[in-house]
This record gives C-alpha cells, structure tokens and sequence, in this order.
C-alpha cells in the first residue's frame, strides 16, 4: 500500500502560494483547506482561490472543505478541476448523495470526521467513498498536538476496509510529524496531511521524504 503525504498550505506562506507549491513537488497531493469561519472558527480562502491554484499547481489538489451547507458548495469545488474533494460529515445533510455527485463531476469523494464523531454510521457505507479523514486534531487552525485518542477509530476504519476489500484511502490530519505519523500508519493511515513539519522544515522536500520513509517503516508492521 502506498503511503502518501500531502502538505497542508495552511502552513504556506500565502503571499507566495505558486512558489511554495513548487517547493513540494515531490509530495502526492497538496491538501487546501478551506474554512468558512463558521464551521470553524477560522477563515482561509474560497473556490476562486483554489481555482487558480488548480491552475498553477504541480500535483493534484486534496481540497478539505471545513464548511457549513456542503451538500450545496461541495460540487463547485469539484468543477474547479480538484482531484479530490473532501466535506466534513457533520455538516453534510446527505453524505451518500453529495458523495455521489462529487464523483459523478470527475473528483474523488471524501468524508470527514472530527475528532468527536463516531465511525460506526459510516462502517457501511465505506464503498460511497473514495477517502475517509480522520481528524487527529479540532478542525480550524494548525500547528495542533496529534490526538492519539482518534487511533481505535482509525482502526475500526481499517478493519472495515479489508472487511468490505474496498480501495478506500484513510486519511489523517493535524500533529502530524515523523514522530507521530508511525502511530497513524500502524492503525491504517495510508495518506497524511502535515503542515507546519513539511512547511516550518528548512528543505520542504527532505521533509516530505522523511515523512513518507517514516510512514512507510510502521505501514509495512501493520500488515
């Protein structure tokens, strides 16, 4: 199973959003997280945005949507061309349906779990999906603690994942370093989202690398 590391712009200098994408080409997807201030309690930038750096980007956008009314914005970030869109379950009336229209416009489809939310509505459901987030800290700002408390539900996923044998990516997000990102692939994890370790690193790209081999070790002990 591959392991892949998608930088957090949030951690980006955002005056210089077309360098720094180039600063991680050798990553798999650039995560962009777009937040409302409403579903939390923060602002970053909206479709018109993330249009353009669809345009510019070197790899493929990994949008997460932290926004209130999904079922009605979470398709137009799939026609800017992103490669995977991603919607948080608690604030999505019909995860299934928006699932099925975020595909049906060419994106993959993700669901969200804060740290909070259980799993189990959605064990059934996994094949709806072509990624699930485990939220490893409160959605809304980086440079957050790792919650190593979100791991049983990571787990549970997994399981569920083999259970069903679905090609379904388990994303983590938040505190993720190469000290705490072999926790999260020995429950499952296969993608990770780190911000402030790849952007904060004086090398973007060693950091990048340094995280896949780290991931990479503890993915090959939990199979």
């Amino acid at each position: 199973m591959p392991q892949r590391i998608n930088p957090s712009i949030l951690s980006a200098d955002f005056a210089n959003l077309e360098a720094e994408l180039g600063r991680i080409a050798s990553a798999d997807l650039v995560h962009v997280d777009v937040m409302d201030n409403h579903f939390v309690p923060n602002l970053t930038i909206g479709r018109p945005v993330v249009a353009r750096l669809q345009e510019v980007s070197p790899i493929p956008l990994d949008v997460h949507l932290m926004i209130d009314d999904a079922d009605r914005w979470a398709p137009g970030y799939a026609e800017t061309g992103a490669y995977s869109v991603t919607f948080h379950a608690e604030a999505a009336a019909d995860p299934v349906g928006l699932a099925r229209r975020i595909r049906g416009i060419g994106s993959r489809a993700g669901i969200a779990l804060k740290p909070g939310t259980d799993a189990e509505p959605y064990l059934e459901l996994l094949g709806e999906f072509d990624q699930v987030l485990v939220m490893t800290v409160e959605p809304g700002f980086g440079g957050q603690s790792f919650m190593p408390e979100t791991m049983p539900k990571l787990a549970r996923l997994a399981d569920a994942r083999a259970r069903h044998g679905l090609d379904v990516w388990l994303q983590v997000d938040g505190g993720i370093t190469t000290e705490t990102i072999g926790r999260a692939a020995e429950a499952g994890a296969d993608t990770f989202v780190a911000g402030s370790a790849v952007f904060g690193a004086g090398v973007p790209a060693e950091a990048i690398e340094a995280l896949r081999e780290a991931a990479s070790r503890s993915g090959h002990r939990h199979r």
